[in-house]
């Protein structure tokens, strides 16, 4: 009779650990679905705004030699990404095969000016960044003019405060609703070792020895999850990769390590924090709370 009661507790007890396990793999595949989503769109939104040039248009009279200076020195900022110079011939050129005409036939001189495309470093593309650089090459001797579109710097800095914002609180909400998730199944795990708990506190054990054993299980089921949920989302990254090549996601190796590093680390914080509440309410409980 003991001998099938305790295969009964047994079972209990690792279908109890199984729905732990799955509780903390469903739920940290979807909290690093959704960072992959959020380390991606920042990078993507990254990329845009490095695509955005500031073009500094040079004075006639410049000599090569301080053209090539203004250059170097350009390429030694911190802000600087990319520099690239379009002669004035070079401007023409590209502009008679875009209207499709030689439109220097009939103006008899060259209008443009020989000119720096500047891109900047994502950090500097915003709207009051970008006016301080201008005011500063305004300046500069050998510049007579300088030009972006403001009106796109703006635009693309809105939008991307806006979807931040929105993204970080759905991730916020995500991760609530995650403790919440795993705090329940450990709970339920934990509450079937109640009086034992309760036992081994009546006999002198101190909260933190009768703590430890519960906390290092569920950690270990933590961990389990969280490979789960990796071998999951790794699943589903090598899928969408071949569907989307463009997003470079196996080969974006600074994203995968962020996201195995975060997943494995929210495995670890959200066991421990839940299963030390957990065990903490039955510790605090009376023995006839016990049955209730």
């Amino acid at each position: 009779m003991a001998t099938k009661f305790d295969s009964y507790q047994k079972r209990r007890l690792l279908s109890s650990y199984f729905s732990v396990v799955i509780s903390i793999a469903i739920v940290l595949f979807m909290v690093g679905s959704l960072g992959l989503v959020l380390l991606k769109s920042t990078l993507v939104a990254n990329r845009v705004k490095e695509k955005v040039a500031i073009t500094l248009f040079l004075k006639d009279k410049i000599s090569n030699k301080n053209r090539k200076d203004l250059v170097a020195s350009l390429q030694e900022e911190e802000f600087t990404k990319k520099v690239i110079y379009t002669s004035k011939e070079q401007a023409a050129k590209i502009y008679s095969e875009e209207i499709g005409e030689d439109f220097l036939s009939f103006l008899g001189e060259n209008p443009l000016k020989n000119g720096i495309d500047l891109y900047l470093k994502s950090d500097y593309v915003t709207p009051e960044k970008m006016e301080e650089l201008e005011a500063r090459f305004l300046k500069n001797a050998f510049i007579s003019d300088v030009s972006y579109d403001k009106p796109l710097i703006n635009l693309l800095t809105k939008n991307i405060k806006k979807i931040s914002f929105w993204m970080l609180i759905i991730s916020s909400f995500f991760g609530l609703v995650s403790m919440f998730l795993i705090n329940s199944s450990i709970r339920l795990s934990i509450y079937s070792k109640r009086f034992n708990i309760k036992t081994m506190q009546m006999v002198g054990a101190t909260k933190g020895f009768i703590r430890r054993p519960f906390i290092l299980q569920s950690i270990k089921l933590g961990f389990i999850g969280a490979l789960l949920a990796l071998i999951a989302l790794g699943a589903v990254i090598y899928y969408v990769d071949k569907f989307a090549p463009s997003l470079l996601l196996l080969e974006d190796y600074t994203t995968l390590a962020y996201l195995v590093g975060g997943i494995i680390i929210s495995a670890f914080v959200i066991t421990w924090i839940s299963t030390f509440f957990a065990t903490q309410r039955f510790l605090n409980l009376q023995t006839e709370e016990l049955y209730y």
